[in-house]
């Protein structure tokens, strides 16, 4: 065996599990946080705050009596509030009826406050998560900013092509004799109708000037991201790396690689490409992919993961507080609703079921999206932290809309489900969550 040979692999692995830990224990960290800090204003005493499950490895007590662990299995975590029984907030019975000689000390009981403390108290660990994402995606929108008007040049990617005289500040007005379109408005049309060269000229405004330079393709087949789990990551494919040719064909556009990996029904595609003044050659077979459309439904389509990106990136301008939260909240609500429109047309049979991803999947995204950078990896954790506060309140026993739906009931009855009820379906809720993750599990080790 070629122990050599396997470090890069073993590195590779390190590298997933540590970025998974990290972005599973960051969005566990907030939503166990939000139980906590909203149930201590509502007088609800918390007995431990744990991140992770089984042996502790690390504790403290504070002056309010709760203790905060780290625990070895870092794959969840919990509050325990006094009374619970528990991690998953069934009842001690022992506990409560001890705390029931004391009005007092039953008021600060998970199972003795009154209903709008414990519903706050259960609410709040999805809405911090959907709170980190909110706040997450708007400091990227602040981070990234808003591409100035006119369209202006920042930095040039570095591209093959020779000739280019295009340089950072250029403000553009047309591209090939084709006016760019006003402020606000989409390039797409001006990006189809442009000549298929590698090198176009460029109407631009220069220290007050307006001239003509040559510049890049607008969009060339660049990559200016990678899709976890595709099949460009699994070929080896890098960010900024050009795509130069197809099966011995010369293209300079992003769309004539689109429509090569459309056209391919699968089938190896040999791909030239240019990396740091090298040419280097690939080989990879597009995947069948579940693609959201604007309208909320699928289209199946081939793909290898690539992320195109302008040949320049756009010289940007911050925007205002309001502007990016504004924007933090409109991603996160694409996500939930997107989030759903897949699971009906999993449901349906429109899609595969191979787009739930488990564990193990969670993990390899985790490690792809770090190796990309801090960004990447910042932006997926808010992705995720919107996927567990949704998930969390699927009205599932043991989950926390599970919860709510229990105290639903007791605003409409005047009394909770009786204690044998709530342990029957905690325990159908359990059995229904490990057969998920067990369902999830197998997607990842068995769907292509």
């Amino acid at each position: 065996m070629d122990l050599i040979g396997l470090l890069p692999q073993f590195g590779g692995l390190i590298w997933t599990l540590v970025a998974f830990v990290v972005a599973l224990s960051v969005i566990v960290a907030i939503h166990e946080y939000g139980h906590y800090i909203v149930g201590r204003w509502c007088g609800i005493q918390a007995d431990v705050f744990s991140i992770g499950f089984g042996p502790v490895i690390y504790s403290r007590m504070d002056r309010r009596g709760t203790r905060w662990q780290v625990a070895a299995l870092p794959f969840g975590g919990y509050v325990k509030f006094a009374g619970d029984a528990n991690a998953a907030s069934g009842k001690d019975e022992m506990a409560m009826a001890a705390a029931a000689q004391d009005p007092e000390k039953l008021r600060h009981t998970m199972h003795g406050a009154p209903l709008w403390a414990r519903s706050l108290t259960v609410a709040a660990g999805p809405a911090f998560n959907f709170a980190m994402s909110i706040l997450v995606f708007g400091a990227i929108a602040i981070s990234s900013g808003t591409p100035r008007e006119p369209l202006t040049v920042g930095d040039l990617r570095p591209l093959p092509a020779e000739g280019i005289t295009l340089q950072p500040g250029d403000e553009i007005r047309a591209i090939a004799g084709r006016a760019l379109p006003g402020e606000g408005s989409d390039l797409s049309e001006v990006i189809e109708a442009l000549p298929r060269a590698a090198l176009l000229d460029y109407g631009v405004t220069r220290d007050g000037q307006e001239i003509e330079v040559t510049g890049p393709y607008l969009l060339p087949p660049l990559v200016g991201q990678l899709v976890p789990r595709s099949a460009a990551i699994a070929a080896g494919l890098a960010q900024g790396d050009v795509i130069t040719a197809v099966e011995g064909e010369e293209i300079v556009a992003f769309e004539q690689l689109k429509e090569r990996v459309e056209g391919s029904d699968g089938e190896p595609l040999a791909l030239t490409v240019w990396r740091d003044g090298e040419l280097l050659e690939f080989t990879l077979a597009p995947k069948v992919t579940d693609e959201p459309q604007a309208d909320g439904s699928f289209a199946r389509t081939l793909r290898i993961g690539i992320v195109g990106a302008m040949a320049f990136e756009p010289a940007t301008e911050a925007p205002g507080l309001g502007t990016a939260l504004s924007r933090g909240v409109e991603s996160t609500w694409r996500i939930i609703t997107g989030s759903f429109s897949g699971l009906k047309q999993m449901i349906l049979g429109n899609i595969s079921t191979c787009n739930l991803s488990g564990p193990v999947g969670i993990a390899q995204t985790s490690g792809a999206m770090a190796s990309q950078g801090a960004q990447s990896f910042i932006y997926f954790i808010a992705v995720l932290s919107t996927a567990v506060g949704l998930l969390n309140l699927f009205p599932i026993p043991a989950l926390d809309g599970g919860h709510l739906v229990f105290y639903a009931y007791e605003a409409v009855a005047g009394r909770p489900p009786s204690d044998r009820a709530l342990r029957l379906l905690m325990s159908v809720g359990l059995a229904l969550v490990l057969s998920l993750m067990i369902f999830a599990l197998g997607n990842d080790l068995f769907c292509p």
